[in-house]
């Protein structure tokens, strides 16, 4: 349905429906206050070939891209615990519909439970799409939008499974299969061999979990991919749960934390799904997992720890222990890996909440092309990003009499998280995530369903599927 001046305009295939059903649609819908915007969806009970039929008409504005992501979602929603459904939405949207649309109605369709009766409410069950004349030309496009909007759906699943099944090395088991499944090589690291390759901040987060941490590498290298295929590196925070350690969270700030290992949980997801979206580049998935738990061998504040490379951070919050994993991580990939881009994703810093609520995370980079590349990504994708400055004034809030830095610096609290971070990036290009603003979805709206929201897969799969991703990357 479009929208129109004096009330909505049905389009041809309604036309059809309409004389098969023998109503007056559009009467019909004007008694009902429909519009065609966006979000609108109007059931009519009709009776088609003589059998009782209901019909959605679902608002689809002025048919963006944004427009048809969120009438898919809509009509996810309203479809629920139907056995089947069949739409002509995108076959008669512009082209570049069917991927958002489809996306928009498997991410509205998210549910999860581990109830002992089943779900509140089930996804319909089978979705057939309708009315294109060049159905066989379009299965491609097809495949992307399932590959996209599975690994939306994926990384929301992981986040959302909760921490008393959710350790390091379930994390790892969870990597290790789907890297059966989607051909990737995995290699997985234990606390022993975190502890002799000197990944003291992995080492140290974890150590006082009754669950080890886990490092998780994930590689990816397209069909056509030679020695001069360039190396982009993903590094993922998996906080598995966050009391805060022993600088404790009041218990209210605990309620979400199941989902602090958000980030690694994209880059698990957009791993999976590299083949299918045609990624040009080769791409190292590194998920630095661990939980950060209290017992008698807590890290302590006062502590100093040495990372991987040799870099040393004074602890003066246990708290501020995302920074701490990533930090092994990305040293790692700077020293070992040899990328030409290094992209770190993190639920990190409730500052960057503070700064833009719940709907748009943040990006900080020190390169001016990657930082372009990942917003227009986002704005594509429908996960907007906001460049922040790493402004380097604050530098001196990360000094410490003891150490290289100061794991807590307080003041602009995600400027000075990125700049601790910008060290183990070293002299290659690097672009950080801070997802904590957009780690949960306060309410149900289009795509996003109430809870953990994966944030950040549909941007980097829309980054890395382009046909050169680190064009004028420095």
């Amino acid at each position: 349905m479009l929208p129109g001046d004096g009330g909505p305009v049905v389009d041809a295939d309604a036309d059809a429906l309409a004389e098969s059903a023998g109503v007056d649609l559009l009467g019909a819908l004007e008694q009902c206050g429909a519009t065609g915007a966006v979000g609108e969806a109007t059931l009519l009970p009709l009776t088609v070939g003589g059998r009782p039929t209901p019909v959605f008409f679902v608002g689809v504005g002025e048919q963006r891209p944004v427009d048809l992501r969120r009438a898919g979602a809509t009509l996810a929603r309203a479809a629920k615990d139907h056995d089947s459904l069949a739409t002509s939405i995108p076959a008669g949207a512009p082209d570049g519909s069917l991927e958002p649309f489809v996306v928009g109605m498997m991410l509205g369709s998210f549910v999860f439970h581990l109830r002992s009766d089943g779900p509140k409410q089930s996804p319909v069950a089978r979705v057939v799409l309708t009315g294109f004349d060049d159905a066989d030309d379009r299965a491609p496009e097809l495949v992307r939008a399932v590959a996209v909007g599975g690994s939306g759906w994926l990384a929301r699943t992981l986040a959302t499974v909760p921490a008393n099944l959710k350790s390091p090395a379930w994390l790892a088991e969870q990597a290790s299969g789907l890297a059966a499944r989607e051909g990737l090589e995995v290699t997985v690291w234990d606390e022993h061999e975190l502890a002799k390759r000197g990944m003291g901040g992995l080492v140290a987060v974890g150590r006082a979990s009754a669950t080890p941490p886990r490092l998780v590498r994930l590689d990816y290298a397209p069909a056509s991919a030679g020695r001069r295929t360039p190396t982009v590196v993903l590094v993922g925070k998996g906080i598995t749960f966050d009391s805060g350690g022993l600088s404790i969270k009041p218990g209210e700030s605990m309620s979400t934390m199941k989902r602090d290992m958000t980030g690694a949980g994209v880059v698990i997801a957009v791993l999976g799904a590299l083949a299918r979206v045609r990624c040009p580049v080769r791409v190292v998935g590194l998920v630095a997992a661990a939980e950060n738990a209290v017992s008698g061998d807590s890290m302590r504040p006062g502590d100093v720890i040495r990372h991987y490379g040799g870099r040393t951070t004074e602890v003066t919050n246990t708290d501020a222990e995302g920074r701490l994993v990533l930090a092994d991580a990305m040293a790692y990939a700077a020293a070992d890996l040899k990328p030409a881009v290094i992209v770190d994703v993190a639920t990190l810093t409730g500052a960057m909440k503070v700064a833009l609520g719940q709907r748009v995370g943040g990006l900080f980079a020190n390169d001016d092309a990657l930082a372009e590349a990942l917003l227009a990504a986002g704005q594509t994708s429908g996960e907007p990003l906001w460049r922040f400055p790493l402004v380097s004034d604050y530098e001196e809030k990360l000094s410490s009499k003891v150490a290289d830095a100061d794991n807590a610096a307080g003041g602009a609290g995600a400027i000075t998280a990125a700049l601790f971070l910008q060290h183990f990036a070293g002299d290659v290009p690097w672009a950080h995530l801070d997802i904590a603003s957009v780690g949960d979805s306060p309410d149900e709206r289009y795509e996003w369903t109430e809870g953990p929201t994966g944030f950040g897969t549909r941007v980097l799969l829309e980054w890395l599927s382009s046909d050169d991703p680190l064009a004028g990357v420095r």
